[in-house]
């Protein structure tokens, strides 16, 4: 596979990508126009879309409803460090989830291909809630 990236201006950086352009750009705080999210924010979303992808197989195998799951994603800063510390991944799922699934949709999320990625020192805390 390859990622052609192209340097569209400013601060705008684009990839294309199997027939996809992803546009970033810097907020404006940085220089930026804030016209697309920049790429360290694509990169978060990635482990959080990537958890979800996992979470939707996990419940489509089980012909469990979707209807109400959604995920929260937040993290921890390490100011020593100046990188992230920590990221939280919360499964929020409606009341009627069958709450035996918590461990195993807990564990679901956990295989993301992009947060087995991660360095292992980067614990990602994945959590369920109602």
């Amino acid at each position: 596979m390859s990622i052609k990236i192209h340097l569209a201006g400013g601060k705008k950086v684009n990839a294309k990508i199997e027939g996809f352009e992803i546009k970033t750009d810097q907020p404006v705080h940085a220089g930026g126009e804030g016209s697309a999210p920049d790429p360290f924010t694509l990169f978060l979303a990635s482990i959080g879309t990537c958890a979800g992808v996992y979470v939707q197989s996990f419940c489509d195998n089980r012909k469990i409803s979707t209807d109400g799951i959604r995920i929260n994603m937040d993290y921890q800063y390490d100011k020593i460090a100046k990188l992230i510390g920590k990221i939280l991944i919360d499964i929020v799922v409606p009341p009627d989830f069958p709450g035996h699934y918590d461990n195993a949709v807990i564990s679901s999320a956990g295989l993301c291909t992009v947060k087995r990625h991660l360095k292992e020192s980067i614990p990602v805390i994945i959590t369920v809630s109602r």
